[in-house]
């Protein structure tokens, strides 16, 4: 497996990704599944902003997942906090795939100069909050009811991981 930045042709692998989580899960709280051409506009975006979109590849350069950051919130006092997703293709879980992924995010956070690192993530998704807090994340809130797929109310957790021991915005990264 090889983690690098997703190009052109990885946006097919993205797609179907994306759209197995949304037709099959709560990871993502969407209806509708995308195109190509969407989530080739959110990649182009993605990197407008300086954000990477990262993918795992097999030895056939074959998509296994894929991870990313963005603005958590659309405030300019928010501007050192990023809110990040991570997939993971249905086959390929339980190899340490999200785990790679989500370790080489946080390492492109911290060269950006990101203080803070959020995920929100469908309470009941034991299995990704429990990576999370294998990597440092902490809960920090949970909103219940706030969203709904499949029929049923979700709870949204939010965890958190600082990335960096500045005492204020201002202060240089060491």
């Amino acid at each position: 497996m090889q983690i690098r930045d997703a190009i052109a042709a990885d946006i097919p692998g993205i797609a179907d990704i994306y759209n197995h989580a949304v037709a099959h899960t709560t990871a993502i709280w969407n209806d509708q599944a995308v195109d190509v051409a969407n989530r080739t506009a959110w990649h182009a975006e993605r990197q407008r902003l300086g954000y990477p979109v990262l993918v795992a590849v097999d030895e056939n350069d074959a998509v296994l997942g894929y991870a990313s950051f963005g603005d958590w919130r659309a405030f300019d006092g928010y501007r050192h906090t990023v809110e990040h997703s991570v997939y993971v293709r249905l086959d390929a879980r339980g190899q340490g795939i999200g785990e790679a992924l989500m370790q080489a995010l946080i390492v492109r956070a911290k060269a950006i100069g990101k203080h803070v690192m959020v995920a929100g993530i469908e309470a009941g998704n034991t299995t990704s909050i429990r990576l999370h807090r294998k990597l440092g994340f902490a809960e920090v809130g949970r909103l219940p009811e706030v969203g709904m797929k499949f029929g049923k109310w979700l709870d949204l957790a939010f965890l958190q991981l600082v990335l960096d021991d500045r005492a204020t915005p201002d202060a240089p990264l060491t």
